[in-house]
């Protein structure tokens, strides 16, 4: 029987080791690379998702959504698109019902998506749901995926600067990370619903600190 605590503390995450994706990632910024990289993904049946937006620190300045990033177990696809906007094939793959795509916060990134180009979402599956309806309370990606998989995922590209010519190592590691980890979530907690092997052990609300995606 596995143990799961339904919220855990910020400060349980310094002493994890940190997640590293060891798969291939992909910068896709042509439309031609965005054709042949959505092709591979229609062969899969789940991916993971996620979005990334550059920062602004100016009162009343607001960037569009520069990044997309769509992962499997072994390939991080990072669609650019402050440079190639959002291709067609890309817009009938989100909006593509039997392929399910994994995020936390969805709506939220189906809002900035839409600032670039109108499209209806189709398979998405909402991780703060699925995993509130076992009993787990976080809602952010690092504590959650800490909470499973006793590991730490960095948080220190979260402000840069999505929009730059070329992604540096470090954020192609961190969008990457972002997306497969909303993936292996699903897998694990459909496992976990499967078996029906877990039990929820609930801490009190004051031995936690809050904390949003």
């Amino acid at each position: 029987m596995i143990e799961l605590p339904n919220k855990i503390d910020k400060s349980e995450l310094a002493d994890k080791p940190r997640v590293v994706f060891d798969g291939i990632v992909d910068e896709i910024d042509t439309e031609e690379k965005a054709e042949i990289a959505i092709r591979t993904l229609s062969n899969e049946t789940v991916v993971g998702f996620d979005t990334e937006t550059r920062p602004s620190f100016t009162k009343g300045v607001k960037h569009k959504i520069a990044l997309l990033q769509l992962c499997t177990e072994k390939y991080g696809y990072l669609f650019r698109l402050n440079k190639i906007d959002i291709p067609d094939c890309v817009v009938e793959f989100l909006s593509n019902p039997n392929i399910i795509k994994v995020g936390i916060s969805v709506k939220d990134d189906f809002h900035s998506l839409a600032s670039r180009r109108k499209f209806e979402p189709a398979g998405f599956v909402e991780l703060q749901e699925l995993c509130g309806e076992m009993g787990i309370e976080e809602k952010g990606l690092q504590k959650l995926y800490c909470l499973l998989f006793h590991e730490r995922i960095s948080k220190n590209q979260q402000l840069s600067n999505w929009e730059i010519e070329s992604l540096t190592e470090s954020q192609r590691q961190y969008a990457a990370v972002d997306a497969w980890a909303c993936l292996r979530i699903y897998r694990y907690i459909l496992e976990l619903k499967k078996t029906g092997q877990y039990t929820i052990i609930r801490k009190d609300a004051e031995e936690c600190n809050t904390e949003e995606r």
